[in-house]
């Protein structure tokens, strides 16, 4: 093998247990040291080179220095994939020669040599309201068989909330959308995709042509793009196979990951024909290995950004090795759609990824006894065997084709806001569901819930597009949503991303969360068990989707753990050197240009403010009137449609109890611990008479017992242990104050902040 170590022992005669301990001890010190090693750099033989002056002057320079011009990089304006057939294919270092000269060329911006990236697709090796299912039949022999559209059994396992079948009862279907699979090719010719096939949608990127056809070998391993094709577009009625999502969409395949994946490979990729093609499915990222942290190069995210193609991604299958999908590129970005998967019976899979960046869910398998999708295969065949949330993001791309069908005028940001509002929570399984300032119910597993096609294009139906979208950036953390700058001015959130640099000695030892002004909390990054990397987070981008819809005035707070492991040496610590917050939204509602036809009216159970306070309130069915947005004092609940009293002391709430309570009503103090409103402050916390509710940290020119440690009134966070914290002014920064640990090894050794002696910018 040409990969990692291979480590031999021959033990001769007779060894004592205490030899033989020791031998052990030094195999496995000697693998974990193999491991923790960073993964070394393969150089290939492709350049990415901007040049101004058109496809001419590229040319001239590609010959003057030896390379071969293959072109643009897909829509990147100037910017050219150069190929030099006589550098080695692959090295582990850049090469030098006379082809090196063209960087030091005048009419060079830019060029970088090509590095191969580690690219894996989610699928799961496997081992070994409902509409009348009699209402729609296809002939397809494994129909019978799709669970997930419609039930056909008499038991209870058989769910179908996804409302697929509904959608098309609507005479949605997909017709006149593009959608592409972005994988390692789809079989052109199998039966069940030949009638939809799209050649205007397709490249082969790997081999620079125009047929995405797989490479086939004994083993099928360039199944995965067929098999994701067929969930999105198979042709219905046709006697082989299944029923596609959008089983009149136009399908095609980009072969980009059988062979050598580079920053060129994957901008060629997201850049092909952005002019036709709607809607992008890719079911692949970086490993998801528990220890990597990667995601798309320059070229890739310039040409992806402001176009309005629609991009659906697998959140990752690194479940079991502890793997978060905030440390993916991809599913981070406030571009694409992060698809969650959940079983059949609502459960979490074994291999599902978690992470406050995930939009919404679909059914995918789960345990072995837990039924699978069913697809297209390899060779013209069908398989029952399609896993992970490979199955995910192209079920949601189909779904958006019934969608963009229904209206094709919606943008990329109208497609999201469409999910938030649609997606539900339904059956699934998890214990961190919470309801945002927004009335949206959110999860860490599952975003806003099981994907809803029917909801999708009833809603697209009548949508009106969402206001342009407004970028707030702000280093210094009390956030007044950018008011004074009306062209960035944000009031209303929908994405919300922290950027930070972080210096660490064993990356994975670090937790991650914000806290919005409303109280949701977002957790951006959890510990990860494999990660022994000692670079840290090098301008780091975390996004969470969880503050969509709250207003974007107000304190945002940045908590980070650093729990030391036995891994690490205790005397080395870490530092936050600067983190910027940039929130995305809207100046106005986004939903209030839309009309009475897209208003959601609440009944409101309260007395009319003409009513004597002195008589008795009468029964709330008196009492009842509609209104658009709930007042002071009540929360939304969304499902009754009902506006519902907060606990005695809320001002503001998402629940009755008296621990949802986001702000509190005057003379009351709002605890942020534990999210409660009361007339006293707990002890190390004093009264901010100042703000309209909440406390902040005491006495901090003394000894600091609190549990958050602050980097600012605003800025706080958490650690386990804080005795021996004292207070350090930088020069400049008048409005922040620090906090410099006095005994590091007594922090190193019980955990506690990572960025202490941070500087910031």
């Amino acid at each position: 093998r040409d990969k990692g170590w291979r480590l031999r022992a021959e033990v001769v005669g007779q060894v004592s247990d205490t030899k033989m301990c020791i031998f052990f001890i030094f195999i496995l010190s000697t693998l974990e040291i193999c491991q923790s090693l960073a993964p070394r750099n393969v150089y290939t033989n492709h350049w990415a080179v901007r040049i101004a002056g058109g496809q001419e002057e590229a040319d001239k320079l590609a010959a003057k220095y030896g390379y071969n011009n293959y072109g643009q990089i897909g829509s990147l304006e100037d910017h050219y994939h150069f190929h030099h057939s006589r550098v080695v294919r692959r090295a582990a270092f850049s090469t030098r020669g006379a082809h090196s000269f063209i960087q030091m060329d005048p009419k060079v911006d830019w060029v970088q040599q090509q590095l191969v990236k580690q690219r894996v697709k989610r699928y799961i090796k496997s081992d070994t309201r409902s509409p009348d299912p009699n209402f729609v039949h296809f002939n397809d022999p494994k129909w019978s068989n799709m669970w997930y559209i419609h039930c056909t059994d008499k038991n209870n396992r058989c769910r179908s909330e996804m409302n697929i079948l509904a959608a098309w009862q609507r005479g949605y279907t997909g017709k006149n959308v593009v959608v592409t699979i972005l994988d390692d090719g789809i079989e052109r010719n199998h039966p069940d995709l030949a009638q939809n096939y799209d050649q205007l949608a397709s490249y082969d990127v790997n081999g620079n042509d125009h047929d995405p056809t797989p490479r086939y070998d004994s083993s099928n391993e360039n199944k995965h793009g067929t098999r994701c094709a067929g969930e999105v577009a198979a042709v219905a009625n046709n006697s082989h196979c299944i029923v596609g999502i959008a089983y009149n969409a136009r399908i095609g395949g980009i072969r980009m990951l059988d062979g050598d994946v580079t920053d060129v490979v994957e901008a060629k990729s997201l850049g092909v024909r952005p002019d036709y093609i709607d809607i992008y499915s890719a079911s692949w990222g970086p490993d998801d290995d528990g220890k990597t942290v990667d995601g798309p190069g320059p070229l890739a995210k310039q040409g992806r950004k402001g176009l309005g193609s629609i991009f659906v991604w697998a959140s990752g299958n690194g479940g079991r090795q502890g793997d978060h999908c905030s440390c993916d590129g991809y599913t981070n970005s406030i571009y694409t759609i992060s698809i969650s998967s959940t079983t059949e019976n609502g459960n979490k899979p074994w291999y599902l990824e978690v992470c406050s960046s995930t939009l919404a869910t679909t059914y995918s398998s789960g345990e072995f006894y837990d039924r699978k999708i069913v697809t297209t295969d390899l060779r013209q065949r069908c398989t029952d065997g399609h896993t992970g949330t490979s199955v995910s993001a192209p079920m949601v791309a189909g779904v958006i084709a019934l969608t963009l069908e229904a209206n094709p005028l919606v943008s990329w940001r109208d497609i999201q806001h469409l999910l938030v509002k649609t997606s539900r929570p339904v059956h699934l399984k998890a214990n961190d569901w919470k309801t945002n300032a927004a009335g949206h119910r959110v999860s860490h597993l599952y975003g806003f819930g099981l994907v809803d096609a029917e909801g999708m294009v009833v809603e697209a139906k009548k949508w009106r597009s969402v206001p342009t979208q407004h970028t707030c950036t702000r280093i210094t953390i009390t956030s007044t949503g950018c008011t004074e700058q009306a062209e960035q001015h944000v009031s209303y959130v929908e994405h919300v991303v922290v950027k930070v640099l972080v210096v660490h000695p064993r990356r994975g030892d670090l937790e991650v969360s914000l806290i919005s002004p409303s109280g949701t909390r977002s957790q951006l990054l959890a510990k990860r068990l494999f990660d022994n990397s000692n670079e840290g987070f090098r301008n780091w981008e975390f996004m969470t989707v969880h503050c969509w819809g709250e207003r974007a005035e107000g304190q945002w707070i940045l908590e980070i753990i650093d729990s030391p492991s036995s891994l690490r040496n205790p005397e080395v610590l870490g530092k936050l050197k600067e983190w910027t917050l940039v929130l995305y939204g809207t100046s106005g509602h986004p939903y209030q240009s839309h009309g009475t036809q897209h208003s959601r009216s609440r009944m409101l159970e309260i007395p009319t403010p003409s009513r004597d306070p002195n008589v008795p309130e009468p029964p709330p069915e008196v009492l009842k009137t509609c209104v658009s947005h709930c007042p002071l004092g009540f929360y939304d609940n969304l499902e009754a449609r009902r506006c519902r009293r907060c606990h005695k002391g809320c001002e503001r709430c998402v629940g009755r109890t008296p621990t949802e309570c986001r702000s509190c009503r005057r003379g009351l103090y709002f605890n942020p611990l534990n999210t409660t409103c009361s007339e006293t402050c707990p002890a190390g916390y004093f009264a901010d008479d100042s703000k309209s509710s909440g406390v902040i940290p005491s006495d901090v020119q003394s000894t600091h017992r609190a549990s958050l440690i602050c980097f600012s009134a605003i800025l706080c966070l958490c650690v386990q242990d804080q005795i021996g914290w004292s207070v350090v002014s930088p020069v400049g920064l008048s409005n922040l104050f620090f906090f410099v640990a006095q005994n590091d090894h007594h922090l190193a050794n019980n955990g506690g902040l990572v960025g202490v002696q941070a500087s910031w910018k």
